[in-house]
């Protein structure tokens, strides 16, 4: 569990670096990407549960994609954009059907985004059109940590809130606009001196 460090986009070299829980790796081409992404999506939600036990705690799309692999014995040389999405769908179908929050929120990039793909599964699903992806996932990482006992809870309940990260992000980029906006605000000057004119709606030289 994490806070979304930085995810490096080929994953393969990491997961054959470790054995397989099972004794013999296979590959997801030859027993078939249905079923090895089924046996993924069974394998990622002791992951993603864990992760809800936890407070503030999240997955990143290559710690579960390596565990996914490792858990299952089954791997695969396509890179995770290809089909962890599908994994987390069926996840999250789960535990639509279970009355429970969405696991899948707690998984997110390496910007602490869940990603546009999220509030595809969830319109999908739900049929809720979703405004802000990581909003929505932020009340459902909050739902998790109360639906599944998170013993380290704060006292009120906690609040939902974006991965620090993209929390960060969004702060700086609402900054950059704040200063844009004031730097392109016109300069009311005085017609006779052409001297900026302060606050008071007086200028100084002229009176």
């Amino acid at each position: 569990m994490v806070t979304a460090p930085d995810i490096d986009s080929d994953i393969q070299s990491d997961v054959e670096g470790e054995g397989p829980a099972a004794e013999v790796w296979q590959d997801a081409a030859d027993i078939g990407h249905p079923a090895a992404r089924a046996a993924w999506a069974e394998a990622a939600r002791p992951v993603l549960l864990e992760a809800a036990r936890h407070y503030g705690s999240v997955v990143t799309y290559k710690e579960l994609a390596q565990q996914v692999q490792q858990q299952t014995g089954i791997r695969t040389s396509q890179q995770q954009h290809h089909w962890l999405g599908d994994v987390l769908g069926r996840v999250s179908r789960e535990c639509t059907e279970l009355d429970e929050p969405l696991l899948s929120a707690l998984c997110v990039n390496a910007q602490g985004s869940v990603g546009q793909g999220y509030g595809s599964t969830v319109l999908a699903i739900t049929g809720e059109e979703v405004a802000d992806p990581d909003d929505h996932a932020a009340i459902q990482r909050l739902e998790c940590h109360r639906h599944f006992d998170a013993p380290d809870l704060p006292a009120d309940g906690g609040t939902p809130t974006l991965v620090p990260r993209l929390a960060d992000a969004r702060e700086r980029a609402r900054t950059r606009s704040r200063r844009a906006a004031q730097a392109a605000r016109p300069i009311n000057t005085c017609p006779t001196c052409q001297m900026a004119i302060p606050a008071t709606g007086v200028c100084d030289n002229c009176g």
